[in-house]
């Protein structure tokens, strides 16, 4: 993780590191799945700009009833393109479509203390499972992403009757890390971070969902419209597209 703050930090170069940037502040809400990247971000970003990052975290769903309510958000990263362009089509953005930034990934993960060790997809409809977590799929697009690999996978109706479902992603791997469900449908930027993978093992969900493209979106009425553009574009530069596989996501780019 080291390695990769000092790449990111590299690019202060280009956006004017040590200049008369003050300490501006931009509030950011971030879909729950970028719980444990943001904060590689966030630092990244601060000592490249001098800009620091406020995020707030929730569903997709959850965030954008926040925003449509008056919430002063300067930015909207979401987990997938529909809730943003519910922004958009709504007038409080300044963006005519929502932009992607990333791409994510479903997971199965269990602990490493679990009987369902070795980890598989088969574990799923183990007669041993009684309680598999999903993230809310009207709420949260990994939840969606959830439903829809079970029902790709024509096991759905075995594993309904087992699913706790939470409220966002994040929701969902606590769930599993505490105990309160023994497999989790879960996102690879939350499976591959340093905690649960020390607490756990994770196997890759088969890509018979629909693509999990993350999407961005500025609001109209930010006072730092100039700040939040500036920060989604460093989002989208090579440095960072290109080490987004070690925080769990994919480049759009």
């Amino acid at each position: 993780m080291k390695k990769l703050l000092t790449c990111l930090a590299l690019l202060s170069g280009f956006f004017g590191a040590g200049t008369a940037w003050g300490q501006k502040i931009l509030h950011v809400a971030a879909a729950a799945d970028l719980q444990p990247v943001m904060p590689v971000l966030e630092t990244a970003y601060e000592h490249a700009t001098g800009v620091k990052l406020i995020v707030s975290y929730g569903s997709s769903a959850t965030l954008t009833t926040q925003i449509l309510n008056g919430a002063p958000m300067d930015i909207f990263l979401a987990a997938d393109f529909v809730f943003p362009e519910k922004i958009v089509a709504a007038g409080l953005s300044d963006m005519k479509e929502p932009v992607g930034y990333a791409k994510g990934a479903l997971v199965l993960w269990a602990r490493k203390d679990s009987p369902l060790q070795p980890l598989s997809m088969d574990r799923l409809t183990d007669p041993r499972v009684k309680r598999v977590a999903i993230a809310n799929e009207v709420h949260a697009p990994y939840g969606r992403a959830a439903v829809a690999a079970l029902k790709n996978l024509k096991i759905y109706n075995k594993v309904a009757p087992h699913l706790v479902v939470a409220e966002n992603i994040a929701q969902a791997a606590q769930f599993v890390e505490s105990g309160n469900a023994q497999l989790g449908l879960i996102s690879l930027t939350a499976a591959d971070s340093e905690h649960f993978k020390q607490i756990g093992t994770f196997v890759r969900v088969p890509t018979v969902y629909p693509e999990m493209r993350q999407c961005a979106v500025v609001m109209a009425k930010s006072k730092q419209r100039a700040e939040a553009h500036a920060f989604l574009d460093w989002l989208l530069t090579p440095a960072v597209q290109g080490n987004l596989s070690k925080l769990g996501l994919a480049a759009v780019r």
